[in-house]
């Protein structure tokens, strides 16, 4: 880790000095916010979002509990009430910059990364995930009679097997559909694009391939293709490989039929020739690391758990939960840790309180093994019904009571 934060004991606060915020330190930025500075302000909801506090009154509990995190964060007393009048005034385009700098720094620290392996490299995959909201506290984000939502419309950057981050997100009312959002979250860049259904139309794919947009995309049946050339599939799971052409005044591209384990079919579109079919196959299977992703960060970081029911709010959230989970990754990165995101962050919760060296120690000891080796076969014992008791009450034994 940075030898300039190792004077820092406890692990939330060496987390906390992570965070990229030399330029929140403006004091026209907090003009008459003396009690709780801007910087201030976004390490304790980084803090909130690392530790899962639940409220502003269990923010205010933890501070209290704890001066060295008051102290990194450079507050001697708070109230929930001063954090909770703050996150909706504070500007969401200074927490989508922050997110932008925790983004480049992962980016220094996984230049080395290969991406897939086979051949696969860097993948750019982009989907939205949808967040309810209280019906009753958000008739803003209405979609229908049952439901209010918003949207977090999402690039994530694969950089090996092991290793995603966010590289780029849009809120959105759930009203804004994918294809919508495509013209601001598919840029050009090295990587392959990734997508479902959602996003392709004659329209997106004539843009991506006017900006040079490497993409591998599934389409519906409704899309109409010219068939120009057959090729030989190579793998058995590929129906078919063909140049089709979906417009006269753009280039022809890819069209890959294949079926998975349960005999689904998909249909795929794609401007990369040089790949064999089995592995854009393989990239588009892939896709599914973002559905993980979305899972990892609504059950870990608790994104469901909204802080706000304004629409400020809610994005500031977004931007803060995933400058969370950037973080993590980080620190994952720098330790060189081995253990999947999952493993790695519980271990990180778990020490977030106690010093960074028993953290690290923690990080470096093994798993006991339970395995003994080979077993024989082992003979079935028979099956012996467990003692109830005296208190509780089994159907049986009440059925024997009754015919008595």
């Amino acid at each position: 880790m940075n030898k300039k934060i190792i004077g820092r004991e406890m692990l939330i606060c060496q987390c906390l000095s992570l965070l990229p915020s030399e330029e929140l330190d403006c004091p026209l930025l907090d003009y008459r916010n003396y009690k709780l500075s801007t910087k201030a302000l976004l390490k304790i909801l980084v803090s909130a979002q690392l530790d899962h506090w639940d409220s502003y009154r269990h923010m205010e509990e933890k501070l209290e509990a704890y001066p060295k995190l008051r102290e990194e964060i450079g507050i001697k007393e708070i109230s929930g009430s001063q954090i909770s009048r703050r996150i909706n005034d504070l500007p969401t385009e200074l927490v989508q910059k922050l997110f932008m700098k925790v983004v480049e720094k992962i980016a220094k620290l996984t230049q080395g990364l290969k991406g897939l392996p086979n051949g696969l490299g860097w993948l750019r995959i982009v989907d939205s995930t949808e967040i309810r909201l209280p019906q009753n506290l958000c008739d803003w984000a209405y979609i229908s009679k049952n439901q209010s939502a918003v949207k977090m419309h999402t690039r994530l950057v694969v950089a090996s097997p092991d290793v995603v981050y966010p590289d780029k997100i849009v809120p959105s009312s759930a009203k804004l559909s994918d294809f919508e959002s495509s013209g601001v979250i598919i840029e050009k860049s090295n990587s392959i694009y990734v997508m479902d259904r959602g996003y392709p139309s004659r329209e997106n794919l004539q843009s991506w391939q006017e900006k040079d947009v490497s993409f591998v995309v599934r389409v519906t049946k409704s899309l109409r293709l010219g068939i120009l050339e057959e090729y030989g599939p190579t793998h058995p799971s590929v129906l078919q490989d063909a140049k089709v052409s979906y417009t006269v005044s753009q280039p022809p591209v890819r069209y890959i039929e294949f079926v998975d384990d349960k005999q689904r079919v998909y249909r795929i579109l794609t401007n990369r020739f040089d790949l064999t079919d089995q592995q854009i196959m393989d990239i588009y299977r892939a896709r599914w690391m973002i559905e993980l992703f979305f899972k990892w960060i609504k059950q870990h970081l608790r994104l469901t758990k909204i802080w706000s029911t304004k629409p400020q709010g809610i994005w500031n959230q977004m931007f803060l939960s995933l400058i969370a989970y950037g973080l993590s990754l980080i620190v994952k990165l720098q330790t060189n840790s081995n253990k999947s995101a999952w493993e790695f962050f519980r271990l990180l919760q778990t020490y977030l309180f106690k010093t960074v060296g028993s953290f690290k120690r923690a990080l470096k000891r093994k798993k006991k093994r339970t395995s003994k080796g080979r077993q024989k076969v082992p003979i079935p014992k028979p099956k012996v019904k467990p003692d109830f008791g005296d208190v509780a009450l089994d159907k049986t034994e009440l059925k024997k009571k009754k015919h008595k």
